[in-house]
């Protein structure tokens, strides 16, 4: 379904979650002024999956999926808190 606005509550008419196999969140944040993106599974048909909130960057080289974001929290929310040490950020 089409997203209506890039950050605040993800709202669809319809669930169609139970046609998929698999489910993945995008979700926009900020952090030092940048806009990032993550990325994250919600849905797994069969078998386990990743629980993490990672990093998605789109780099000449292809995707590349980062460490969790564990400095942060409400990222699925859509508003985002950096809870972590400015080293961490820095680095990246």
């Amino acid at each position: 379904m089409a997203q209506h606005g890039l950050v605040g509550v993800v709202e669809s008419p319809i669930d169609l979650s139970y046609l998929a196999d698999a489910l993945l969140l995008l979700r926009f944040f900020e952090a030092q002024g940048k806009v990032r993106k993550a990325i994250s599974v919600l849905k797994k048909r069969v078998g386990t999956h990743e629980d993490t909130i990672r990093e998605l960057r789109l780099t000449a080289q292809g995707l590349q999926v980062g460490e969790p974001l564990t400095d942060f929290q409400g990222i699925m929310s859509g508003i985002p808190t950096y809870v972590g040490s400015q080293s961490i950020l820095s680095s990246q």
